[in-house]
């Protein structure tokens, strides 16, 4: 869901820096081959992504829902030149598309995709993260804030994706409707937990940046 018209988007996606040409070839084979192309992040959040990545310039970024890999490098353009990305997605079949792309970016080599369940995986990552990008399974949310909260660099960023929820976060929640229950609960957490401070953006279907204190 949209929360602002389509031609007010429009027109700032047009006032915003341009798509880079890999990622408008990604987007592109996504909606031609892939399941659920929405999913993707697209021009205008992903030149958020960007800018955001850039202003940080991370060491190290971990993903959580890599899908097609569009969000992965978008944030790579503002990694250090050491720096990494861990990715982490359940779905093996798409683990080649991704490659693919990443290869024929600049970044491939500072890539490293995991596959499984990123409860199971995050624990094993042995290593401190200044950028983090959630956007996979909402009904784990909060399981993923308290699992990457002491992972975090002091001053570091956690960017939430989906954290409107198609504005059923402003509805009557029903009882069995546990994705946006969790979604609810996740944004109160991240608005009342005194280790973080909190903006939530009407970008798409809701983005929070929230920064380390």
């Amino acid at each position: 869901m949209h929360f602002i018209s389509h031609h007010l988007e429009d027109y700032a996606t047009q006032h915003s820096e341009n798509e880079p040409e890999l990622l408008a070839q990604l987007d592109k084979e996504t909606h031609q081959k892939i399941l659920q192309p929405r999913m993707l992040s697209g021009h205008f959040q992903g030149r958020f992504l960007s800018m955001i990545a850039k202003l940080v310039n991370p060491k190290n970024i971990l993903e959580i829902g890599t899908f097609t890999g569009y969000a992965t490098l978008s944030l790579a353009e503002g990694l250090r030149k050491d720096g990494t990305i861990d990715t982490i997605d359940v779905n093996e079949e798409l683990h080649d598309f991704q490659r693919k792309y990443f290869n024929l970016s600049p970044y491939g080599s500072q890539i490293t995709q995991h596959v499984g369940s990123a409860i199971d995986i995050i624990p094993s990552l042995d290593k401190k993260f200044d950028l983090v990008f959630i956007d996979a399974d909402k009904k784990n949310y909060t399981n993923y804030f308290y699992l990457i909260i002491e992972k975090m660099n002091k001053g570091g960023i956690i960017l939430s994706d989906n954290v409107l929820w198609s504005g059923k976060v402003l509805e009557e929640i029903k009882a069995n409707d546990k994705q946006t229950i969790e979604i609810d609960k996740y944004n109160k957490l991240l608005k009342d937990d005194p280790r973080v401070e909190t903006i939530l953006l009407p970008i798409r279907d809701g983005l929070t940046v929230s920064r380390v204190i």
